[in-house]
């Protein structure tokens, strides 16, 4: 199935995802709240890491903006498991798109076929459930936690 990718404006397809403790994860669960989807190509490399970091080193702003964040990607839950506590990540739940395989990334148009995972994106939704931000990032360029932030606090 090709999926396109979604616009800001438009309704955030749902999904349900295991974190790296296998608890479920439903978008549509935390409607009343802003979600940060910050997508990454794969666990264990150093861009992906400061990401995932820099989500849990400003929870708590996101948790005055009524906001929460999490990590996306395509691996396993016993990796995200281990790589979340090498990362010391106590907070931010990282997601495991793992099987069917890139699925959720698919559903936002933004999984690589040829190399099996993600694009680097963040995406946030709204309470109500719909696309506010949506941006791609080049794969080897560490998304800047400052601009999600700036348009949070603009919202």
């Amino acid at each position: 199935m090709d999926y396109k990718r979604p616009e800001a404006g438009e309704e955030s397809p749902d999904f349900i995802l295991k974190d790296q403790n296998g608890n479920d994860f439903k978008l549509s669960d935390f409607k009343g709240k802003k979600v940060i989807l910050s997508f990454h190509p794969l666990a264990w490399t150093d861009i992906c890491a400061r990401q995932m970091q820099s989500l849990e080193e400003n929870k708590k702003i996101f948790e005055e903006l009524n906001t929460i964040a999490v990590g996306i990607s395509v691996d396993s839950v016993p990796c995200k498991k281990a790589w979340a506590e090498s990362l010391g990540l106590k907070e931010t739940r990282i997601l495991a798109d793992f099987w069917p395989h890139g699925e959720v990334a698919k559903k936002f148009g933004i999984f690589r076929e040829k190399q099996g995972f993600s694009e680097r994106a963040n995406i946030i939704v709204d309470e109500e459930g719909k696309i506010i931000f949506f941006k791609v990032y080049d794969i080897k360029t560490l998304p800047d936690i400052n601009e999600v932030v700036e348009f949070l606090k603009g919202k």
